[in-house]
């Protein structure tokens, strides 16, 4: 599994634009079978500044989305509602492998 974190630096004054572009991601991702983990708006602390994390089970699956999602009517639309609205000024995506499940045997079987 592959988790795709995008950090966004958001227009402060246009949250609610981007809270709208946010909401139609997450079907639109689960659509091309990721599994979207939401995203984080601002609240305490900077007011610039969003995240967003979805999975798919692969690298080759995630790449597969990105090329079928830039031909979906759908997903066009969210695209251009978020440069029409100008909510989103840049941002940079990450890729990270996760620990879903806990096991705290392991650390006391260690030496340091």
């Amino acid at each position: 599994m592959i988790t795709c974190h995008v950090t966004y630096k958001i227009d402060p004054e246009k949250v609610a634009e981007f809270e709208v572009y946010a909401s139609a991601w997450i079907p639109l991702v689960e659509r091309f079978g990721g599994s979207h983990h939401g995203y984080f708006l601002p609240h305490e602390g900077p007011n610039d500044l969003a995240f967003a994390a979805f999975s798919f089970t692969s690298l080759a699956a995630y790449e597969s989305y990105r090329t079928e999602s830039s031909a979906d009517p759908d997903c066009k639309a969210a695209y251009d509602f978020a440069v029409r609205t100008r909510c989103i000024l840049r941002y940079d995506r990450h890729f990270l492998r996760p620990v879903l499940e806990g096991d705290a045997s392991g650390v006391r079987d260690q030496q340091v």
